[in-house]
């Protein structure tokens, strides 16, 4: 235990404050989830269906393409071996299914993610509130354009769907998210520290 603490304390002390407020932020969002959100599941359709009716109508008004439409239903999945209904966005074109928002697409997590970085870095309130709706609002919005990229690859380039929505799309979420961070950062200081970030 001893070894354990003089290693800990190693650590500078920013990071370890660091860590423990995303400790702390990371096990209140999984308790609030879980006892909360999970199975009512409001706060997971509201999103879901909002990335769905906002891809539907960028393609229908932004784009050459027309004709889609997005339809909250019952989409059946497996998770951790039992079968569960949830409510998916599934988007029409013409009346053929060409893409299934499920609650795992809609970027919650992500979102969740972002703000808990932001929360536990040091910076003032309001620079942390800006950043939050800033940051929030941009990475919806690059949710939205992969749904829609994922649809054009269905229509026009379907051999390359698999590879967009398992590697390229997400590294490009991730990527967006990382840069924000990285901007975010830069002007942060670390009190006893005469090292600026970035």
């Amino acid at each position: 235990m001893k070894t354990i603490k003089s290693h800990l304390y190693k650590i500078p002390k920013p990071i370890r404050l660091f860590l423990g407020k995303a400790l702390l932020f990371f096990v209140a969002w999984e308790l609030i989830y879980g006892l909360f959100l999970f199975d009512s599941q409001w706060l997971d359709s509201i999103l879901t269906n909002h990335v769905g009716e906002a891809s539907v109508f960028i393609l229908n008004n932004f784009t050459p393409m027309s004709g889609f439409s997005a339809e909250p239903e019952i989409w059946n999945s497996v998770y951790a071996g039992e079968s569960i209904d949830n409510l998916a966005s599934i988007i029409y074109h013409n009346n053929e299914i060409v893409l299934y928002i499920a609650h795992a697409c809609n970027g919650l997590s992500l979102l969740v993610l972002y703000i808990g970085f932001i929360v536990c870095m040091p910076s003032s309130f309001w620079r942390k509130v800006v950043y939050i709706i800033i940051g929030v609002l941009l990475l919806d919005l690059i949710n939205i354009l992969r749904c829609i990229g994922l649809i054009y690859l269905m229509e026009y380039y379907n051999t390359y769907f698999d590879f967009a929505h398992h590697y390229l799309f997400k590294a490009t979420v991730y990527l967006s998210t990382f840069i924000i961070w990285v901007y975010y950062s830069r002007k942060i200081h670390f009190k006893n520290e005469t090292l600026q970030v970035g």
